[in-house]
């Protein structure tokens, strides 16, 4: 409106035509004249004087319907074109209910012109008001809906929230009411795993849900009684005191040092087969994987309560640590983390093992950088399980400072592990697909906006 010196009826025009793209609108009328931005866009421009002028008599003929009414039961559109409000208001119900209520145009013979949306609001409301009120709704929704900067949250049951980026429209955004999606296309966060990736593999997941089965409770290796998981971290211990593998059910060692290379997938019996061969066992694997992952989340997320009652038992004691905030960064690292790990399965799996992807390397140099990469989930993996087991482990007062350490240090190294990651997939990726960029401090809230 300022920079053209518009009515909002005119600049909303402007907009919707241009999908409410500030920059172009302004570059059209810079490179292509005001003259030409206009007509593009359906907008006739005339002053108040001019609209006047030409109802100069007491009565008007409706070229429409052929009668003779009284000049104010008629209506004059920005483009000159005057008929009587009866056959105005059939018209803009009849382009209403056609769906076409962002662009209704004049009903004159081979006029373009975009009505004057006011004009059209005040007509119908007079027949039809609840009609009326839809037709302004869709032009505020047409801001969200038109606009690539802006999407509604896909919240369900839906929140009634917006989310509009200044900048980036390849991101992930979270939502106020807490929610977390992907604004390239809508779907839940799932970085560092592609759109296009992340959509095959939520098909394939539910024409397939019944191929890999994930329980809670597995058998000791050792003594081979049931074990029900009860926590985050997949490094579980029996009764019996063997600890093993919840991934794989491999025994492991007691210290936590030590890591168990079981988020890389090997059978030595399918070295030698084709991608066919091996497209079935890779689901399998990466489906157990994320399963694994996914739900661990769930479980981490739930036991959260029990982090902070520790701090609240040291804070009592007045334990000589005042700051535990370090708790919460460890806990938010944890977090993300397996976010990461969880969702780089998918992306294994169509990069590794999937036919529709298999263009995207040459065949001699596949193994090495399926290796590469399953190397990177296997050290954050390692990584990732320490840290909940160093969390979630019970805590003594002589340990609490010793425990600050290693969640400090585990904290720092994981967020280097993380972006290795994504450097590793982003080299990985076919020219035609992107991620989002590794964000340290995860997934950006969205602040209220009035």
């Amino acid at each position: 409106m300022d920079l053209l010196s518009l009515k909002e009826h005119h600049a909303r025009t402007l907009l919707i035509y241009h999908c409410w793209d500030v920059e172009t609108v302004s570059k059209v009328f810079v490179e292509r004249g005001k003259e030409r931005l206009y007509s593009e866009a359906g907008l006739s421009v005339r002053s108040s004087k001019d609209l006047n002028s030409s109802l100069s008599s007491d009565e008007v003929t409706c070229q429409i319907c052929f009668k003779h009414v009284n000049a104010y039961e008629s209506s004059m559109m920005d483009c000159g074109h005057c008929f009587c409000n009866i056959c105005w208001t059939k018209h803009f119900i009849m382009k209403i209910q056609e769906g076409q209520s962002r662009r209704i145009t004049c009903m004159a013979n081979k006029c373009e012109a975009i009505c004057d949306q006011e004009n059209v609001r005040n007509l119908v409301s007079t027949a039809d008001p609840h009609l009326a009120t839809m037709f302004y709704k869709i032009l505020l929704e047409s801001y969200v809906e038109d606009n690539k900067k802006v999407k509604w949250c896909p919240s369900v049951p839906h929140c009634g929230n917006a989310i509009r980026v200044e900048r980036d429209e390849y991101c992930e955004v979270e939502c106020a009411c807490g929610v977390q999606f992907c604004f390239s296309c809508s779907s839940e966060a799932h970085s560092p795993c592609p759109c296009l990736m992340w959509k095959l593999w939520k098909e394939k997941r539910q024409d397939e849900s019944g191929m890999v089965n994930s329980t809670n409770t597995k058998y000791c290796p050792k003594c081979h009684k049931p074990v029900e998981k009860n926590g985050g971290c997949n490094r579980v211990r029996c009764l019996c005191g063997q600890q093993f593998c919840w991934l794989c059910g491999g025994k492991t060692s007691t210290s936590i040092a030590d890591h168990h290379p079981c988020g890389q997938y090997k059978d030595d019996r399918l070295e030698k087969d084709g991608l066919a061969k091996r497209q079935p066992w890779g689901y399998s694997h990466s489906c157990i994987q994320f399963k694994a992952h996914t739900d661990s989340l769930e479980l981490e997320a739930r036991l959260q309560s029990r982090l902070n009652s520790k701090i609240e038992i040291l804070e009592e004691k007045n334990h000589e640590l005042r700051d535990f905030s370090w708790v919460t960064v460890g806990f938010n690292r944890l977090f993300r983390s397996r976010r990461i790990l969880s969702y780089s399965y998918p992306f294994g799996y169509y990069m590794f093992y999937d036919d529709q992807f298999k263009y995207a390397m040459e065949q001699n140099v596949r193994e090495p950088k399926q290796n590469l990469f399953e190397n990177h989930q296997e050290q954050l993996q390692a990584k990732i399980e320490n840290l909940s087991e160093q969390l979630f482990d019970d805590w003594e007062e002589r340990d609490v400072l010793d425990t600050r350490r290693q969640i400090i240090t585990l904290s720092t190294v994981i967020n280097n592990l993380c972006k290795n990651l994504y450097d590793c997939i982003e080299e990985l990726l076919p020219p035609e697909h992107i991620i989002v960029p590794y964000r340290s401090m995860g997934v950006k809230k969205a602040s209220e906006f009035h």
